[in-house]
């Protein structure tokens, strides 16, 4: 976990590991949640084994809402959602995140480490960005 939150940067406190939250009984489980001191706000993050669907975005949204009125105080930010997923369309998270009043991010995760052969090629192409 130390090593997760050194990952994340400055600031980042643990506060949860599937936090539940029930509403009309029934139970809803936010796979990790943590409190940013220098933004001042929660950091909800969603773990998906899977593509990004749209029922990721809206079950979000839905942690979004509820801690905005059952946990943030008054001097704190809105809350902030990650979405961390094995792989995600560019075009069709553009069209899902579109428009979301909360601040929800989705991010593609890689499971391994690229190759020395695919760093090397990546590291070549860097050059030709910064032109």
């Amino acid at each position: 976990m130390q090593f997760f939150l050194l990952e994340l940067g400055k600031g980042f406190t643990f506060v949860a590991c599937q936090r539940r939250i029930t509403i009309a009984n029934h139970h809803y489980y936010i796979d990790l949640v943590f409190y940013n001191r220098l933004l001042k706000c929660f950091v909800l993050i969603d773990l998906k084994t899977g593509e990004l669907d749209h029922a990721d975005i809206g079950q979000m949204n839905f942690y979004l809402n509820y801690f905005e009125e059952n946990e943030k105080i008054n001097d704190e930010n809105d809350p902030i959602g990650l979405i961390l997923c094995a792989k995600k369309d560019e075009i069709f998270a553009k069209y899902v995140l579109g428009g979301l009043s909360n601040k929800v991010f989705a991010s593609k995760y890689k499971l391994a480490l690229p190759s020395e052969k695919e760093l090397k090629i990546r590291l070549r192409t860097i050059p030709k960005l910064i032109e």
